[in-house]
């Protein structure tokens, strides 16, 4: 059984950069604790946009430029990246909300076997319940599972929506 922890969007500008809130900024110590004590494959997603963000579908709906590529705001907070040093992690940058490419690396990862995989990060209300039911369309079998104390919405009511929706689409939150 491969075990695989994605860990979505942990980016300094969505926890005390451009986009970050007190209740990003409460979760990375039990991030980074999950992640020194997970046995097994990571992704770690980084939300990637370029310098006419603000001329994208996305930016013309939400005005904040942030995880611009290159930038500080674009890095993954130092907690969580000394927490992901030495173990068997692979970065996918995404330039919206759900990776498409995910299923396609959970599949290689698992090498035709059983996986099972647990999400954490941010947004829970966009960038992780996307990044779920991207993988649950792909793998309808897998056990896939949300740490609950790993995640932080937008606000705390739309973090306890978007847990509610995956709950409803058969998602395990813990």
């Amino acid at each position: 059984m491969q075990k695989i922890l994605v860990v979505v969007d942990m980016q300094k500008d969505f926890i005390d950069g451009s986009l970050g809130t007190a209740e990003a900024q409460a979760i990375i110590p039990a991030a980074a604790e999950k992640i020194r004590s997970f046995d097994g494959k990571i992704f770690a997603t980084l939300d990637t946009h370029y310098e006419n963000y603000l001329q994208t579908a996305e930016g013309r709906k939400l005005p904040v430029e942030h995880c611009i590529k290159g930038t500080p705001g674009w890095e993954i907070n130092d907690e969580i990246k000394s927490a992901l040093g030495g173990k068997d992690v692979e970065y996918v940058e995404k330039n919206t909300f759900g990776s498409v490419d995910l299923p396609r690396l959970i599949e290689k990862a698992a090498g035709g076997g059983e996986s099972e995989a647990e999400f954490i990060g941010l947004c829970t209300d966009i960038c992780v319940v996307s990044n779920v039911l991207i993988v649950k369309a792909a793998f309808p079998e897998m056990k896939i599972s949300v740490d609950s104390a790993c995640c932080a919405g937008v606000t705390p009511g739309k973090h306890e929506a978007a847990l509610e929706t995956m709950r409803s689409c058969q998602i395990d939150v813990i």
